[in-house]
């Protein structure tokens, strides 16, 4: 039977994960309390959060979600990072940590949908941020239209060249004859 305490961690843990663009599941065995002060204020900082779940809990609360493909991952000291926002912002954020920090593993996540093993989370975490990739797509459509710009505008240009330089020899021309 189980207690209304573990009722409502489940229930807690659906709120949560309800909406969630990005559920990571990582061990942290090895890691001290002040470790996981700083990943949990790195994760704050990209609109994350950090958990430590019970996982026959976290199974519960999973079932028949998009999620459930994340309960054979479920052994062991398990915390789990949920993101309603930006997933590359948390890959990134994990990646920097894990890199000064090796105790902490991650072992899969869910990014849109998408089950992902570490690998494909890391390789997530290596693309440009999305700032990055707007100014990208920016800058590869406004080099064409500059371009375009430019070679519709020399027609005009060069026909002004022209005809200045018709006038500066008229009026040359003209001056000698005076002269």
């Amino acid at each position: 039977m189980p207690t209304q305490e573990k009722v409502t961690a489940v229930e807690d843990l659906r709120v949560r994960l309800d909406g969630a663009k990005t559920v990571v599941l990582a061990e942290y065995r090895g890691l001290t309390v002040q470790q996981l002060s700083e990943l949990r204020k790195q994760l704050r900082a990209v609109a994350a959060e950090y958990k430590v779940v019970k996982n026959r809990l976290a199974r519960i609360a999973i079932r028949s979600t998009e999620l459930e493909a994340l309960s054979q991952h479920l052994t062991g000291p398990t915390g789990m990072i949920v993101s309603k926002q930006d997933p590359v912002a948390v890959a990134k954020a994990l990646q920097t940590f894990a890199r000064t920090n090796q105790a902490l593993a991650i072992k899969a996540g869910v990014v849109d949908g998408q089950v992902l093993e570490a690998a494909g989370l890391r390789a997530l975490a290596e693309l440009p941020s999305r700032e990055a990739l707007r100014a990208q797509l920016v800058g590869a459509i406004q080099g064409p239209l500059t371009q375009l710009v430019g070679l519709l505008a020399a027609p005009q240009r060069e026909i002004a060249y022209v005809l200045a330089q018709r006038g500066k020899d008229a009026a040359e021309t003209n001056g000698e004859g005076a002269a």
